[in-house]
């Protein structure tokens, strides 16, 4: 499900910190646009000839990306700041504009209508006011009380249509789908199965109605999750939690600009991408310097198809970000619970639909992670009369948002460590979306040797069968701009010549891709291969490729076939691995206009050109998947399910870049009385 109730209009442009004495660091504007800023896009825009019209819409306001030699330059001592200018992508009745505003000369350089397929990222003030329709709609009405359920009790929320193979662009609407709480708060393990009310946005009113069957509303039994409301017997208990920091956190934040160990980075944040780290230096020991790695990074798209093909669910193909955002999704941190103590947070400006900003609290937190783990050790009893035992733990430094997309909570953490790794890690909560069904019982089910498209969960509630796939892009400058990509491919090898008693073993070929044909990736556990990124243009002391490389996670591939409407506009799944030619506008996996999009404007189609990537400026594209078999644990809410990946050093160090970590001294740590 994926539109949360959300009061506030979010079109992601700004970050204020929280911390009153951060200062502002030079590279904040290149993310973002300040609050007078958003203001004055607004105000030269309704100046326009587009003003005239009343029913305007600020559907997505951004900062334009400027040029990567541009913002190196700035970062490396330049005076002179990149043009300020924002791209603005807003609506009127039956048209989309693309916007082009120049804020240093005051003026819109362009104004022009998209006429291609799709439609912009979903304002949460529509949303809100498509699902309050039906409250006063007639039919809608008299479907409940035929249903003998209590108006009052019933809440809706909004559902993307998607596209199945119409050759003209559909009118801009959206599904409306109810819900009933009386006994619970948790609406979606309640759904008010078999009404559909279509609204059309533009026009903001009610165009198509169903009501098709009539099955039990699931009982609210047992449903709540508030902690006000549990009742005996308990789960475990145990005593409170808390890591101490006698000397304070070790990071520093000025204003996004984050540093902390060995590395500094900026922390962005994007209506449709939500958290964005940009400039990701590390420092290297050996050579006293810190050395590039990571020029931006963010979930690019979200793709989320459920597995029932029945009337009432078979549009259910999400877009999360294109089409509601998981910017737009956050919501704000909640101190000791969402983050430790000792966490720095930071809020967010928007503009709303109407362009004006506003401010969340607590979007983001930054925090050091310790949690017993160990970052190197080694006990030695191999050399007589001596034990030798070297440990060190691992801390980490952390950055959090939470995205609620209706239904799930995605936990959206990038993750940097001392040994030099960036790990992007993604945690799955929330509620799952229901079906309401008849059935009681498996036997029932069985019997009738029906699909019903997920696991039955409880009486009248079925989980259904879903995935999820994340497309990360990952811009890696690994030691200066000019990169390549590497397939180290391991390959058995057969012992033919009698020289061993060993029969086989494995060996490692190196290949370089030349072109972004050659470096689509399946997975396949018959072909491992680690995935790097390398400066072909300097090595190490010894002679080795200086490159990071791409850990994965969980390895799922979409099984839904290659000309089913979904999988089209998902084509950028259809590899796990992609590498593109740098373009600062090719951004969006699955294109900028997501809703209804016909596929014709994604990651697979711009790598078609099939561009020279060898020793050139190139953006790394993974996605990570997940196969969701939902089971009766995950009801009523669902435990947080965590996948992740990481990018590691790989002869970018010259040895242990954490060899001379200090050990934990228990001297420095507060004293603690014995519990009694």
């Amino acid at each position: 499900m994926k539109s949360s109730i959300i009061l506030l209009s979010l079109l992601v442009l700004a970050f204020t910190s929280h911390s009153a004495a951060a200062k502002k660091h030079p590279l904040d504007s290149l993310d973002s646009l300040s609050a007078s800023e958003i203001n004055h896009v607004r105000k030269l825009v309704l100046k326009s000839k587009l003003g005239l019209h009343k029913n305007i819409s600020f559907q997505y306001v951004a900062l334009e990306a400027p040029e990567k030699e541009t913002v190196y330059e700035w970062k490396y001592g330049s005076s002179s700041l990149p043009p300020r200018k924002a791209t603005v992508i807003a609506r009127i009745p039956g048209e989309t504009h693309q916007i082009l505003v120049d804020i240093t000369s005051k003026e819109v350089v362009y104004d022009e209508v998209y006429h291609g397929f799709g439609y912009p990222i979903f304002t949460s003030e529509e949303q809100v006011k498509a699902y309050e329709l039906p409250m006063e709609y007639p039919p809608f009405i008299k479907s409940i009380r035929t249903r003998g359920l209590d108006m009052k009790s019933v809440v809706c929320n909004t559902f993307s249509v998607g596209w199945f193979g119409e050759k003209k662009q559909g009118k801009r609407v959206i599904n409306v789908l109810c819900f009933y709480t009386n006994g619970t708060v948790n609406i979606y393990a309640r759904p008010i199965e078999g009404i559909t009310v279509v609204v059309d946005l533009d026009q903001m009113k009610i165009t198509g109605y169903i009501d098709r069957t009539k099955v039990p509303v699931p009982k609210a039994q047992g449903t709540d999750y508030r902690e006000s409301t549990q009742k005996p017997p308990f789960g475990p208990k145990t005593n409170p939690i808390s890591i101490e920091q006698p000397e304070g956190p070790s990071f520093k934040v000025h204003g996004h600009m984050v540093e902390w160990a060995n590395w500094k980075f900026h922390v962005g944040f994007d209506l449709k991408a939500g958290p964005v780290i940009s400039t990701a230096d590390v420092y290297d020991p050996e050579k006293r310097r810190f050395r590039s790695v990571m020029y931006r990074a963010f979930i690019s798209e979200l793709f989320v198809p459920y597995m029932d093909p029945s009337e009432e669910w078979y549009y259910k193909t999400y877009f999360d970000n294109g089409e509601f955002g998981l910017g737009l999704s956050s919501v704000s941190l909640q101190p000791l619970n969402d983050c430790p103590r000792h966490a720095h947070y930071m809020d967010a400006i928007y503009a709303g639909a109407n362009g004006k900003p506003v401010v969340k609290e607590n979007v983001f937190c930054i925090f050091e992670r310790y949690a017993g783990d160990v970052s190197w050790r080694h006990t030695e009893t191999g050399i007589p009369d001596l034990v030798v035992t070297e440990v060190r733990p691992e801390v980490s430094l952390v950055v959090r948002m939470v995205a609620t997309v209706g239904n799930y909570d995605y936990i959206l953490d990038w993750e940097f460590k001392k040994n030099g790794a960036i790990r992007g890690n993604v945690g799955l909560s929330g509620i799952l979306e229901y079906k309401a069904t008849s059935y009681t019982h498996l036997d029932q089910i069985q019997k009738k040797n029906e699909d019903i498209y997920g696991n039955l969960l409880a009486e009248n509630t079925i989980g259904t069968f879903h995935d999820h796939f994340l497309t990360f892009y990952l811009d890696m400058d690994v030691d200066g701009i000019e990169n390549s990509f590497v397939k180290a491919m391991i390959k058995r090898k057969d012992v033919t010549n009698g020289k061993s008693p060993r029969k086989s073993y494995w060996t490692v070929e190196k290949m370089v891709a030349k072109t972004e044909d050659d470096a689509k990736i399946q997975f396949d556990l018959k072909k491992p291969a680690d995935l790097l990124v390398i400066n072909p243009n300097k090595k190490s002391k010894v002679g080795q490729d200086i490159a990071y490389r791409l850990a994965t996670g969980s390895i799922a591939k979409s099984l839904l076939s290659l000309d089913d409407y979904p999988q089209i506009r998902a084509t950028f799944t259809n590899n796990q691995v992609w590498v593109s030619r740098y373009n600062r506008t090719e951004q969006w996996a699955g294109g900028d206009y997501m809703d209804q999009s016909h596929g014709d404007d994604t990651l697979a189609v711009w790598t078609n050109k099939n561009r020279d990537i060898e020793n050139k400026d190139i953006v790394l594209w993974y996605t990570m998947g997940i196969h969701h078999i939902p089971y009766q644990e995950d009801f009523p809410m669902m435990p947080t399910l965590s996948e992740g990946f990481e990018l590691k050093p790989t002869n970018f160090f010259e040895r242990n870049p954490i060899l001379k970590l200090e050990s934990m001294n228990a001297s420095s740590l507060p004293k603690c009385k014995k519990a009694s």
